[in-house]
């Protein structure tokens, strides 16, 4: 296959990069570096641009006969999209639509997109399946339901075949080391746990400890990097085959407690860092956990690194080598 990877300097990204060239596909990276790093796309080519540049996309596309293309490049922060709603509905929806304006243009038929939970807002019931009401309560999450609503659109005027991915929590590293999670600022729980434990940040703060919830923190779903890209590719592949368009909820299944991943991080690293507990932060649902038996009995994917301890051990070897990336120049 010959594919585009738009946002593929970032950590989901660059990932999917890696994956889809050790699998013997021509990958193709756009990006603007706005959170991703140029050094992270180590297979393939690397064009550096924008979306929302539709010039650049009409170049791309008459250059090259792309089989498909996936989408990485979306602005994710919950709480900046609620200070910043216009950046996230322009990059999130509008930009997205001019790409996928271009693919029309070109003929080109498939499209997978990262979506995301929060286009189901406060859970009426976990785990939470396809079939579950889909109320998002922020900008981010409405931004995500938007294109969703655009794809099934396009599908039906167009042609146009899309797979949406509804992400739960993507976590870990890549497991030869190669790439990781490299975020600025960082957001995500187990790299600001892992930072703690390495001494880059001095304490973890958990929000709250009076959730509905065995031992009264949240308790949330996560998938290693690798299984996550890998039901990617099964993505591609199901639409290479005239698969219709699709919408898929991924995690493991199994939701671990703030507490319990602390727990198992102070095992993997074999260090008793700081945590500071602090009030609740409005907008955080007690239980998170994603069904997956769809994605499971449709496309036959299967996670390979399910447990809590692989993925923190993936994460905490990349965790280690940060010195030997910080500093790495775009």
């Amino acid at each position: 296959m010959k594919v585009l990877v738009v946002g593929g300097a970032g950590y989901i990204g660059s990932h999917m990069v890696k994956m889809l060239s050790k699998a013997g596909h021509d990958v193709t990276t756009l990006d603007n570096l706005s959170n991703g790093y140029k050094d992270a796309v180590k297979y393939g080519v690397f064009v550096q641009g924008d979306i929302a540049d539709a010039d650049l996309l009409d170049k791309l596309f008459s250059k090259n006969e792309f089989d498909g293309v996936m989408h990485f490049a979306s602005y994710i922060q919950v709480g900046e999209s609620v200070e910043k709603p216009s950046m996230y509905y322009r990059n999130n929806v509008t930009n997205t639509q001019v790409l996928l304006d271009a693919m029309v243009e070109h003929g080109v038929k498939r499209f997978i997109f990262s979506s995301t939970a929060a286009t189901f807002g406060e859970p009426d019931y976990t785990p939470i399946d396809e079939a579950h009401p889909q109320k998002p309560i922020n900008p981010y999450g409405h931004s995500k339901l938007m294109v969703e609503q655009i794809l099934s659109d396009f599908d039906i005027a167009y042609g146009l075949k899309s797979v949406s991915l509804r992400y739960f929590n993507a976590a870990g590293a890549d497991p030869e080391g190669e790439l990781g999670e490299r975020h600025m600022p960082e957001t995500h729980l187990i790299p600001l746990v892992l930072q703690a434990a390495s001494g880059r940040r001095d304490f973890i703060s958990v929000f709250g400890t009076d959730y509905d919830t065995p031992d009264g923190t949240c308790v949330r779903d996560y998938i290693h990097i690798n299984d996550l890209c890998s039901a990617h590719l099964l993505a591609l592949e199901y639409l290479l085959t005239g698969g219709e368009t699709k919408v898929y909820n991924m995690g493991n299944g199994q939701g671990y407690s703030i507490k319990e991943l602390l727990d198992m991080a102070r095992e993997v690293t074999g260090v008793d860092f700081v945590v500071k507990f602090d009030e609740r932060r409005a907008g955080d649902p007690a239980k998170l956990v994603a069904d997956s038996a769809l994605l499971q009995k449709e496309l036959g994917w299967k996670p390979e690194f399910a447990d809590l301890e692989t993925i923190l051990q993936h994460a905490w070897e990349w965790e280690k080598k940060y010195e030997l990336w910080v500093n790495v120049s775009d």
